[in-house]
């Protein structure tokens, strides 16, 4: 019988203490029955600092050269974007230098961070002094000669060259190589003053220097800027005070955050005045 039926019944004696009884069950019932869970509504989840306002990336290893592959960095969206070859310094192209790509990547470009040294990557100084010391500039040239081709074939309509150190030099040995670029970025690497050379530059340049460099002095940096101007090619040089070589690589000793950032902020701004604006 359910209690339903139970409290329907017809009056009789001692009805009225059954209604009570099943009163006082419903009642236990109630008390000891298992609540169900509180709902508590979940605050909205805040967005990723590592996501909110930076652009989406496609990356990806790509075979550009014989025996070379390089990492490829470009926004995700749909459309064409102007193009950056960059140059690792003399330990190879390391992870320093492929967050540097995805950084400039996320600034509109597509970036091919090139491999010279064809899958090296060396941890010491010794070691890359030595490795480098055997390093083939013809076939470099034409190593990155192969980079641009990789960038214009996909939609880049205007190029531009950057390297550190090693990759400095051979920043301005592509844009001395006869390849056609639209600017040309070198930190800290070795330079000429030689007129023959210099006078094939045919981008501007922007060139960042610490006075502290003893593997780049002072004079020569001086040099170069005096030919440069001597020829006419556009260049904005900048020196930086109490730094030394290297300072923007942040696994340097020399590694220094607030010059590398303001260089970084000059490097951009570069690359959108030669890249970007008509």
């Amino acid at each position: 019988m359910t209690i339903n039926n139970f409290l329907i019944m017809p009056t009789q004696k001692g009805s009225a203490v059954r209604v009570v009884l099943v009163l006082i069950a419903i009642i236990a019932v109630i008390m000891v029955w298992p609540k169900p869970p509180e709902v508590v509504e979940a605050p909205a989840m805040a967005e990723s600092e590592t996501v909110q306002g930076q652009t989406p990336l496609v990356t990806q290893e790509v075979a550009y050269f014989e025996n070379a592959r390089g990492y490829y960095a470009r926004p995700e969206g749909p459309g064409t974007y102007p193009g950056v070859i960059m140059i690792h310094e003399n330990r190879g192209l390391r992870p320093e230098i492929k967050a540097a790509a995805e950084e400039l990547a996320r600034s509109g470009y597509q970036v091919l961070a090139v491999d010279l040294f064809k899958g090296t990557v060396m941890e010491t100084q010794d070691e890359a002094r030595a490795y480098s010391a055997e390093y083939n500039r013809d076939e470099g040239i034409l190593n990155m000669q192969a980079a641009a081709a990789f960038l214009r074939e996909r939609g880049a309509g205007k190029l531009a060259s950057l390297g550190w150190c090693f990759g400095g030099a051979e920043s301005l040995a592509l844009s001395t190589s006869g390849e056609e670029l639209d600017a040309t970025v070198i930190y800290y690497g070795r330079l000429s003053s030689d007129r023959a050379v210099l006078e094939k530059l045919a981008s501007p340049v922007l060139g960042i220097f610490g006075d502290q460099d003893q593997v780049v002095p002072t004079s020569s940096v001086a040099q170069f800027e005096a030919t440069l101007r001597e020829l006419a090619v556009p260049a904005e040089i900048h020196m930086y005070q109490g730094v030394g070589h290297a300072f923007a690589n942040p696994s340097n000793p020399n590694h220094a955050p607030a010059e590398t950032a303001d260089a970084w902020a000059k490097t951009v701004a570069f690359l959108e005045q030669h890249l970007r604006e008509q």
